[in-house]
């Protein structure tokens, strides 16, 4: 066996035995059930032992959790949404190099949250993880601060994603039909039709959601590679950009109208950061999948790396292809779009995008899917004014139902933006980098913080890195990155600026937080206690639990117990 056979079987991605030649078919399929059983009772009972009464079904399979990493990020869709704030702010040389310096960082995050999700594998994701690595007086506030960041953070990726979808399809009929009149009323228009179909799917049986996921992975690789190929095989060699325009000073072209050289080049990070984000919407299903400890962890693991890697392919591919700058965005206002469409034809280019949308709107799927898990686990820990109404799973489907429409509505508030100005929307794309990312650093930072405090008591999940170096170097330079690029990302990205092309980001985050801050000490610090156990009496004795009234009430034996049982799986 070799050694990649051996990590893919640890964590599950693989069956661990073939089966028999001896053995029948049917009874083969019902030890596979026996099996599959035995995985969700061993799964539930760690969500118990975590504090949680496990609510829904675990339909969601290795495959189709790896689909699930890959297609929130969305890779070419997530590109081609993004890649005219690199290109047309900082040049040539800003897209190729910010893309692998970003998905480098990217990589150490990615890594760094896995270690925690496989530790705690609930739908709170990180906002349960940051109030379990804190001292018990803290709590409460860290989980209502990471909890508002988080949810801002994915309300603004929906929206953001949508409203990138909504552009992506204008973009088309645009290219195909020049004398067409876009308006910021139809862009609007579309961008909260779509998102009432994303409602809409997303209030099926997990089933059918974990069924249809399991083909987004396919998609989203399949169109990347195959406009990759397409790209180099009609751009003729004598009309490809030159390694100094692709790589060099001559692709550092500042456009943003008075800041220097340094700045423009960074305003690029934005599209890897923002592709490469939502790291734990895996994290926010892990109480839909099955081997959740192995399997989420694996897939944000697999995820970052694929991304990265193909994402700066595709990034070279299309410098190399982009033809003279002076002619992009061109009519269709996409980048992206009028390179294929230079290089391959209307018709071809046209016929391809139609896969990119896709991806996208596979993106907006699994997007909304894992913000409407946040709510309902924020509901469900009273960190909501509603009582826990949207903390409610339907019978019928065993999915959140409640959530996802309060979800749908929320997300569509952001696009109004675009009513007020094209640019000031662009800030949607920034919030989601700035909010999801603050949100992740803050638990691997506690970690670090509380390692040796008596109220802590970390107990790493199958995915980790170890106590020494490795984990260290990762944590500190994910911190320092995140840091990093929230300035960046708070910064107008052209000059001089106005009330038109103002970034917003920065200002709706930090009042966001200010509000929800100012909330919490006026009223809602009454009913929020941090995460929450929604234990019964009986489940808490059979555990061995302590009643207290959040979920950091178990027992270190129990925890112990349950962590050996599970390594050894």
């Amino acid at each position: 066996m070799t050694s990649c056979q051996a990590f893919l079987q640890r964590y599950g991605i693989i069956p661990h035995r073939r089966r028999p030649k001896f053995i029948k078919d049917s009874f083969y399929i019902l030890l596979l059930r026996v099996s599959m059983s035995t995985t969700s009772d061993d799964d539930d009972h760690r969500l118990e032992v975590l504090g949680y009464k496990p609510t829904f079904r675990r339909e969601f399979s290795n495959l189709a959790t790896i689909s699930f990493a890959f297609s929130i990020m969305g890779l070419c869709s997530s590109i081609a949404t993004t890649l005219n704030t690199p290109l047309l702010l900082g040049g040539p040389a800003s897209v190729t190099w910010c893309w692998l310096l970003g998905s480098c960082m990217c990589f150490t995050l990615g890594s760094s949250i896995a270690e925690i999700v496989s530790a705690f594998p609930t739908c709170g994701g990180l906002y349960t993880a940051s109030a379990q690595l804190c001292p018990k007086s803290h709590r409460a506030i860290v989980g209502w601060i990471v909890g508002w960041l988080n949810i801002l953070g994915q309300v603004a990726g929906v929206s953001s994603t949508e409203f990138g979808l909504a552009n992506m399809i204008w973009a088309a009929v645009s290219l195909h039909s020049p004398t067409f009149q876009l308006t910021q009323g139809k862009t609007v228009g579309l961008f909260a039709g779509l998102l009432i179909v994303h409602g809409l799917l997303n209030s099926l049986a997990t089933r059918y959601l974990a069924f249809a996921t399991k083909g987004f992975v396919f998609v989203n690789i399949g169109a990347t590679v195959i406009i990759i190929i397409v790209l180099l095989a009609t751009t003729p060699r004598s009309e490809m950009q030159s390694a100094a325009y692709v790589f060099g000073s001559q692709g550092i072209i500042n456009q943003t109208g008075g800041w220097n050289n340094g700045i423009a080049f960074s305003l690029g990070l934005l599209s890897v950061q923002w592709t490469m984000t939502d790291y734990d919407a895996t994290a926010h299903i892990s109480e839909e999948v099955r081997r959740a400890a192995y399997a989420a962890p694996a897939a944000i693991f697999i995820a970052v790396i694929g991304t990265g890697i193909l994402g700066w392919i595709l990034n070279v591919v299309l410098m190399l292809c982009s033809g003279p700058i002076a002619n992009l965005p061109g009519i269709s206002g996409s980048a992206f779009l009028q390179i294929m469409a230079l290089r391959m034809g209307t018709p071809a280019a046209l016929f391809l995008w139609s896969f990119v949308c896709l991806t996208a709107f596979f993106v907006a799927q699994t997007a909304l899917q894992a913000c409407s898990r946040t709510v309902y686990a924020f509901s469900r820990d009273h960190g909501l004014p509603d009582n826990g109404y949207f903390g409610h799973v339907a019978s019928s489907t065993r999915t959140p139902l409640r959530a996802i429409w309060f979800t749908t509505t929320l997300s569509i508030i952001p696009g109004f933006l675009d009513l007020a100005s094209p640019i000031a929307a662009n800030a949607i794309f920034a919030l989601t980098a700035i909010a999801l990312d603050l949100s992740y650093i803050i638990p691997i930072f506690l970690r670090r913080l509380y390692a040796n405090h008596p109220d802590v008591n970390f107990q790493p999940g199958p995915f980790y890195m170890g106590p020494g170096l490795l984990g260290w170097a990762a944590n500190v330079t994910c911190i320092t990155w995140t840091l990093f690029v929230c300035v960046i990302f708070s910064l107008p990205t052209v000059l001089p600026v106005t009330k038109f092309n103002m970034n917003y980001a920065s200002v709706i985050t930090i009042g966001i937080v200010f509000l929800s801050g100012v909330w919490y000490v006026l009223s809602a610090h009454r009913h929020y206690h941090g995460p929450t156990s929604n234990l019964d009496a009986g489940t808490k004795a059979r555990l061995g639990l302590e009643e207290q009234t959040d979920s950091t009430s178990i027992s270190e034996k129990e925890k112990d117990r349950v962590f050996v049982s599970l390594g050894s799986a």
